[in-house]
């Protein structure tokens, strides 16, 4: 699978290490726009500490924490990854880019991934209050009701290949 091709106007592929910071960038200010309202303080903190950790940044450089990005003219404008072999990590778009297929199109290239090039069979996740419709759409199963993990919300979910 040809992760670089284009989609409509958008170009989706495998993030450098120069993307980083943008990435995550996004990732806060989507994540406080759309998800943080369902989290106690705890729980945002906890996210922030997560996508700011440089554990996390060392786990990219070594392949360890794969992330593919959507961009738009160059422009960051979604961003998904992949931790533990098979779970989904984050996947987040910017507002303007909301349900043009940005963030079906980053899942769908990752779970290819993952089935052809990994051998995996499945891709999990914890999906967000906000989330959890948006994933059952794209084929995900409610594997548990909803948790709380230190103040953030998230039902288990899983797609199966």
């Amino acid at each position: 699978m040809d992760i670089g091709t284009r989609w409509k106007a958008f170009e989706f592929r495998w993030a450098m290490e120069s993307e980083w910071s943008s990435a995550m960038k996004l990732v806060w200010k989507t994540f406080l726009k759309f998800e943080g309202k369902d989290y106690t303080q705890e729980g945002i903190r906890h996210f922030f500490d997560f996508i700011t950790d440089d554990k996390l940044f060392v786990m990219f450089l070594k392949g360890e924490y794969q992330m593919m990005v959507a961009l738009d003219r160059g422009h960051i404008i979604g961003v998904g990854s992949i931790r533990n072999r098979n779970q989904l990590s984050l996947l987040f778009v910017e507002e303007a880019y909301h349900h043009m297929g940005v963030g079906s199109t980053i899942l769908k290239r990752l779970c290819e991934y993952l089935k052809t090039e990994e051998g995996e069979r499945s891709m999990f996740l914890q999906a967000a209050p906000y989330a959890v419709e948006f994933y059952r759409k794209q084929g995900f199963r409610t594997m548990r009701s909803e948790l709380d993990v230190a103040g953030i919300r998230v039902t288990p979910m899983e797609k199966m290949f």
